[in-house]
């Protein structure tokens, strides 16, 4: 099958991770090379399905925070950057940002109000409150 977890117990050194019966249940995922967690949520029909949120593999920070449906980001959302600062509030399809969302800058400032589609800013209101935001938009 397709990569897919559906029936079993899986133990890291001391606790039970996850145990998924016909493929629903709750799971943690761990990164195979540092052991640190890299994914924990609900899981239907042996994939991501229901709210779940993923982990950067080195500092175990929260990159994602959202809804999944067939293993990929579908419905609402929020990312953040490596220093746990929000980045995006929008809206995934086929674990693509596609619907209406928000953008911020590293300072928390909304960089961008509108509509995304595939990752791309279809439409909308551009914020630019300092120098960076110049720059970037304009040579973009």
């Amino acid at each position: 099958m397709n990569d897919a977890k559906w029936n079993g117990k899986v133990y890291d050194a001391f606790n039970m991770v996850y145990e998924l019966k016909n493929g629903k249940g709750l799971v943690k995922e761990y990164f195979n090379f540092n052991d640190n967690l890299s994914f924990e949520g609900e899981y239907l029909n042996g994939e991501r399905n229901g709210k779940g949120k993923e982990y950067d593999e080195w500092g175990g920070k929260l990159m994602f925070d959202g809804e999944y449906l067939n293993g990929k980001k579908n419905g609402k959302g929020k990312e953040y950057d490596f220093n746990g600062r929000l980045k995006f509030v929008v809206e995934y399809l086929n674990g693509k940002r596609s619907g209406k969302g928000k953008e911020y800058n590293p300072n928390g400032k909304l960089r961008f109000d509108g509509e995304f589609l595939y990752d791309y800013k279809l439409k909308g209101k551009y914020y630019v409150n300092d120098h960076f935001s110049i720059w970037r938009w304009i040579f973009m």
